[in-house]
């Protein structure tokens, strides 16, 4: 799995527009697996001991500690100028041109409470464009993944977003907030409008494998706020170059760093945002 990256000014600019990024990709997959082995491995040696508390309802274990490291070493092996915005804090190296957004642990209270939804979520920031994104959910063994200029893949097939036209016709996914409940009536008269003009609502636990089901199809669209950079940066990608869209709150694209996110299959766009605009200003 080696790769370096180039250093000559020009060159490291070629390695987004080129097959470079691909098989960097693929290294990427590679790896997204062998950390999703290890947190199948470890899930069963989880006690109430070992879950500290970062905030409010804000969980963390040793497995994420320990895969973020795993995974910080790795991803500085293949791009050595690199640096990272990983959720646990294994590394404050900020990279000149490159950074890595990484969550080694997407789902961590199901995790700790042996529910099979949680996953990996990896992405490349190259300046202010978000060019590499994989989610791994090692329990069905789905990578989704995709590269700039490519097409999005599950397991090695392309896929597409839905073609729902219409809110009464789609289901949607959201995630509750946790912390900051600041929005909290404003969200929750949000959700009872979608209770009764969408096909339903759904809340897995993680906001990586959200994305990744709009991406397929499986979702229409998904919305959620106090969502952080290493939630979304791999999904916001993956969803994109499968031909869907992805908005802040006001429809604008302040939503890597600026914890809001609506992703829609392009089809519905302009009904939910007009929507969701209506109840959060």
């Amino acid at each position: 799995m080696g790769f370096s990256i180039f250093t000559h000014q020009k060159q490291r600019i070629m390695l987004m527009e080129t097959q470079d990024l691909q098989l960097l990709t693929e290294n990427v997959v590679s790896l997204s697996k062998e950390i999703g082995r290890f947190l199948k491995t470890e899930i069963t040696k989880i006690h109430e001991e070992h879950v500290e508390e970062k905030g409010l309802h804000n969980l963390v274990t040793y497995v994420d500690k320990a895969a973020e490291k795993k995974l910080v070493d790795a991803l500085a092996d293949l791009l050595p100028e690199s640096g990272f915005i990983a959720e646990e804090g294994t590394s404050k190296k900020v990279g000149t041109h490159y950074n890595w957004i990484i969550d080694p642990l997407d789902g961590t209270t199901n995790y700790i409470h042996g529910v099979p939804l949680y996953a990996v979520s990896l992405a490349l920031q190259y300046d202010n464009e978000i060019v590499l994104g994989v989610i791994y959910e090692p329990n069905l063994k789905e990578c989704f993944y995709t590269w700039k200029g490519a097409p999005s893949y599950l397991n090695g097939k392309i896929i597409k977003v839905s073609t729902t036209k219409t809110i009464d016709q789609s289901l949607f996914a959201t995630g509750f907030p946790y912390y900051d409940y600041d929005r909290l009536k404003d969200y929750l008269k949000f959700f009872e409008y979608l209770m009764q003009y969408s096909r339903g609502i759904r809340r897995l636990g993680t906001a990586a494998m959200d994305l990744a089901y709009v991406a397929c199809g499986r979702y229409d669209g998904f919305y959620e706020y106090g969502l952080s950079p290493w939630d979304v940066a791999a999904g916001s990608l993956i969803v994109k170059n499968a031909g869907g869209e992805i908005f802040d709150f006001k429809g604008g694209n302040d939503y890597i760093f600026g914890k809001e996110i609506v992703s829609l299959n392009g089809h519905i766009s302009s009904e939910f945002m007009m929507q969701i605009k209506k109840f959060f200003g």
